[in-house]
């Protein structure tokens, strides 16, 4: 062990740690749960941590020697290489202050190694004096939850979403000939193809991914530059702009200083506003799975309409039973989202005067919405959607013998004999057709054209 010193006195930190004696604090104070920042929101500390050394070098309010020393030390954080030294519980302030002092001592130190010091030489590099310099944890921590959230969501959620939807639209092209029984309150209705419900499917995807995208625009605007209470104190009048340009540059995303820092710090109705298109999202996805396990029953008593892809046994004691996993894996993912806008939505409720003050829960709980509808999405698409196959026979066989026909005779024999025909076809165990006929309620032409299946799924054309 080590002796490091902050405001509060000495503390005893792990002699290889690069964090020191604030960091080491919270590790005491907040032993609950042993949640971690997610890599990406590190990645996004390191980010901005870098963008501001760039630019307190470039207003020259930094010397160049720690400049470039803190920078490579960021680069490193960027990467991953120094994630085993952030620590702190994501149970802690509210306001992210010690994850942002952990990254303010790891950057530090790692920099004073750099320049050939030893851990803690202050003198070299302070975190608070160089590497937190016009900044503080208020408006660090909401950026780095924007800058975080924005870069999962285009490297990851939004481009699963799109395949998702591009292989959801391949089975409504391939199905669309397939005509089958409608279901409306679980009950028979009038036929579709399994081709407009894959649209159906399809449309709901893309409405989502349309909705994720009408969020960004406010996760883009960034706290950064209101340092404490959103009045910019301590920080150099051009270092917002400065630091967010090259936060834009690093990420190739279009950045912004927020158009009001007081809004950006006390409230977090970007975030929320985000978790709530993600909730959207996984409920459109749950339907979706939800409807795909219903139509892959069976396979001998029930619908088995479609035929899912078998990727492992189902049973540990049912031989050769396989279940509908893929799809339950996404029923459940939903549920952790619907589960994460909740805490989202109580955090929210927190912008007390000032400042929010329950980001890091926040964060984390975006981040893994994020992150987790990500790759259920595509896996989704790899391991369900693309193999699933149409019973064809099935199908035609349900939408045949589905009562709901009975509707396309209302217009000419009037909706009290239609359901007459219904009901004597359900007591008799025959099909509308069959009924209709023996009854010499229409020609046989007449009766072939209101009974055509295929043309009822297209009755405008």
């Amino acid at each position: 062990m080590r002796i490091e010193k902050d405001t509060m006195g000495e503390m005893q930190v792990p002699d290889q740690a690069l964090y020191g004696a604030s960091t080491q604090r919270a590790v005491l104070n907040f032993q609950v749960s042993g949640l971690l920042f997610p890599r990406h929101f590190i990645r996004a500390l390191g980010i901005i941590k870098k963008a501001s050394a760039k630019t307190n070098l470039a207003l020259k309010l930094i010397d160049e020697k720690r400049a470039n020393a803190i920078i490579a030390a960021c680069d490193e954080v960027i990467e991953g290489k120094l994630d085993s030294h952030f620590v702190v519980d994501i149970f802690q302030t509210g306001s992210g202050t010690s994850t942002n002092m952990n990254c303010n001592e790891v950057v530090a130190n790692r920099a004073i190694a750099l320049l050939g010091g030893k851990f803690g030489d202050r003198s070299l590099v302070h975190p608070n004096d160089h590497v937190n310099f016009c900044q503080s944890s208020n408006d660090v921590i909401p950026s780095a939850m924007h800058i975080a959230a924005c870069l999962r969501a285009s490297e990851v959620l939004l481009p699963a979403l799109e395949e998702l939807a591009g292989a959801l639209r391949a089975k409504e092209g391939e199905f669309k000939e397939v005509i089958k029984a409608g279901r409306t309150h679980l009950q028979d209705a009038t036929p579709v193809s399994l081709g407009q419900e894959f649209g159906g499917y399809a449309a709901q995807v893309e409405y989502g991914i349309e909705r994720v995208n009408s969020s960004l625009p406010r996760m883009l605007e960034l706290a950064l530059g209101g340092t404490a209470v959103g009045t910019g104190l301590n920080a150099h009048p051009e270092f917002a702009r400065g630091a967010i340009t090259e936060i834009a540059k690093e990420t190739k995303l279009k950045f912004c200083e927020a158009r009001n820092h007081f809004e950006a710090q006390s409230g977090r109705d970007a975030a929320l506003e985000l978790s709530g298109q993600l909730k959207t999202v996984a409920i459109s996805l749950l339907k979706i799975a939800n409807d795909l396990r219903w139509l892959s029953s069976g396979p001998r008593c029930n619908l088995f309409e479609i035929q899912l892809p078998e990727i492992q046994p189902g049973s540990s004691i049912m031989p050769a039973k396989v279940n509908p996993v893929i799809c339950e894996s996404i029923m459940m993912v939903s549920a952790l989202i619907i589960g994460n806008d909740g805490s989202i939505t109580v955090c929210a409720q927190h912008g007390n005067f000032e400042l929010n003050v329950m980001m890091p829960i926040m964060a984390y709980a975006l981040l893994q919405s994020i992150e987790v509808l990500g790759n259920a999405s595509r896996n989704f698409k790899e391991l369900c959607i693309k193999g699933i196959q149409a019973n064809r026979e099935r199908c035609a066989e349900f939408a045949e013998k589905s009562l709901a026909t009975c509707t396309s005779l209302a217009p000419k024999i009037g909706y009290d004999n239609a359901a007459k025909v219904a009901k004597q076809a359900f007591l008799q165990d025959k099909t509308v057709r069959q009924v209709a006929k023996e009854l010499k309620l229409l020609d046989e032409a007449e009766l072939n054209r209101l009974l055509d299946l295929e043309a009822m799924t297209k009755p405008g054309l």
